[in-house]
């Protein structure tokens, strides 16, 4: 079923199914969704791989040189397309917490709106959050990931509704530690407290984790948990 409902969703994911002789999944919330329509037909789980295709991972300071970003700041970045169900607002709404404001940093949001931007940057301006707030909001052609992700400090999924999401495994190749919401598949590919956090879909337990991660200096320790995982979604293991 799409993130964002239409009419006729459930019949022409009916129709689809039918089809199909088996499936392959990604993550255990689709295998739940499939099994409203069929309880019959196999369905093998194979978790999203790696994204390898950007590149080997540069240094911190290559990558905030290529961006143009200062060297003295602590980044979380939002990447990919945004829609609604994205929750780039709800990011912002706990960028405005006043427990993470007093940490002075940055949320870089690098992606195209797929949708009016007008509500967000209306958000940014109500919020005062325009010396926080670093907009790329352009297309990111591949050569250009690699410098996105080894700015940042803390990759921020807060999504509203997710099956599974290649971001996260972008991150993982990158080896970045993850905030996620408690959303479709995000939990199966994140451990709470390891390799990231997994909250709410609510902008005060969004700052919680932020608050936590920087205050608490947790970065080494989730990226060593981060990179331990990484064999955990190889290609080989896909096949």
């Amino acid at each position: 079923i799409p993130h964002e409902k239409r009419p006729g969703d459930r019949l022409f994911t009916r129709y689809f199914i039918g089809a199909a002789d088996a499936f392959v999944v990604m993550s255990r919330s689709v295998e739940d969704d499939i099994r409203q329509f069929t309880r019959t037909k196999p369905v093998r789980y194979a978790p999203h791989p790696i994204y390898d295709n950007y590149g080997a991972p540069v240094d911190r300071e290559t990558a905030l040189r290529h961006l143009g970003l200062p060297a003295s700041d602590r980044y979380i970045l939002f990447f990919g397309f945004i829609r609604k169900y994205k929750g780039l607002d709800l990011l912002l709404e706990a960028m405005a917490d006043e427990r993470v404001r007093r940490l002075g940093l940055k949320l870089v949001v690098a992606g195209e709106f797929y949708e009016d931007p007008e509500p967000y940057q209306e958000l940014i301006r109500n919020k005062g959050l325009e010396d926080q707030v670093v907009l790329h909001p352009d297309f990111i052609p591949n050569e250009a990931v690699k410098y996105y992700f080894c700015a940042a400090d803390l990759v921020a999924q807060t999504y509203r509704t997710a099956t599974q999401s290649g971001i996260s495994q972008m991150a993982y190749h990158f080896a970045v530690p993850m905030l996620v919401t408690n959303v479709g598949g995000l939990p199966e590919i994140v451990e709470h407290e390891k390799a990231g956090y997994v909250v709410p879909v609510d902008p005060a337990a969004i700052a919680g984790a932020i608050v936590d991660y920087f205050e608490r200096d947790r970065r080494a320790e989730m990226t060593r948990a981060v990179v331990a995982r990484q064999k955990d979604f190889s290609w080989e293991r896909m096949v």
